[in-house]
């Protein structure tokens, strides 16, 4: 077995599977998770909520904003609606690079995130601490992203796993630095804002018992990550509320904001 799994220690991505109703994961990350919907049971609801904007915001940059390149940090296990799926559903020939540093993930992507003919996904083993090594890998990868033509830039639930909010705001801001006029930046992140007042037990139990450690943050916090770019309507606000469809009810509110941001 790679070395750099380990099975005795929950780990987000797997976790995040077993919350989304996956079976890509193990005994301690279902215990952990099961013990964390326990003190916080609207944990379900989050992760279900961030997945749902995730496909929102991919079909708005591509179908409405003519986006045709995303670079996805943070994969996570495979699910439905995979950032390729949906873009490559509307267009075709857009092309995808996934980024993470999870050998499990690595893995499935590779078996299970496959491209349309007409474009490209690859995938890069890279931390989001390190975002220099992220742009570099981006321009010599197979199915390399065009970083003279607009990218969207996705980090759902990645910044809340760099703990210093100044690294954390630097991080969006050389990535974004790399990218060309009309790219956007698309993130989502836990708070303790929005009712989440009751996710504070939850995390402090997480960052015990799992990896790697997370924090939360203020709107305020997370608005700071968009420095520099035109944040698209409606705003920093709950992720489930994001650009609902017309004719969709408003779903719950869940602790988690999701935003867009345009680099001018």
């Amino acid at each position: 077995m790679n070395d750099r799994i380990r099975t005795d220690v929950a780990h987000n991505a797997r976790v995040w599977n077993h919350w989304l109703g996956g079976k890509d994961n193990y005994p301690v990350d279902r215990a952990v998770g099961d013990h964390i919907t326990a003190l916080y049971p609207s944990i379900g609801e989050v992760a279900r909520a961030d997945r749902s904007f995730l496909r929102r915001a991919v079909t708005h940059l591509t179908a409405d904003l003519g986006v045709r390149q995303f670079l996805d940090i943070g994969t996570g296990l495979p699910t439905a609606e995979n950032t390729h799926e949906v873009a490559q559903r509307i267009a075709p020939d857009s092309r995808i690079v996934y980024v993470d540093n999870d050998p499990i993930v690595l893995a499935h992507a590779r078996a299970l995130l496959t491209s349309s003919p007409e474009g490209a996904t690859s995938y890069v083993d890279a931390d989001a601490h390190d975002p220099q090594a992220i742009v570099r890998a981006v321009r010599t990868v197979d199915g390399a992203l065009d970083l003279t033509r607009p990218v969207a830039v996705i980090m759902l639930g990645i910044l809340n796993f760099v703990l210093d909010t100044d690294q954390a705001r630097s991080i969006a801001r050389s990535l974004m630095s790399a990218m060309p006029s009309g790219s956007h930046l698309v993130v989502t992140h836990p708070t303790l804002e929005l009712g989440g007042e009751g996710n504070t037990d939850a995390m402090a139990f997480w960052n015990e018992n799992a990896t790697p450690p997370i924090t939360a943050r203020t709107g305020a916090e997370i608005t700071s990550f968009f420095d520099g770019l035109e944040i698209l309507e409606p705003g920093v606000v709950c992720c489930a509320h994001w650009r609902v469809e017309d004719g969709v009810e408003l779903p719950p509110r869940v602790a988690q904001y999701g935003a867009v941001g345009r680099k001018p």
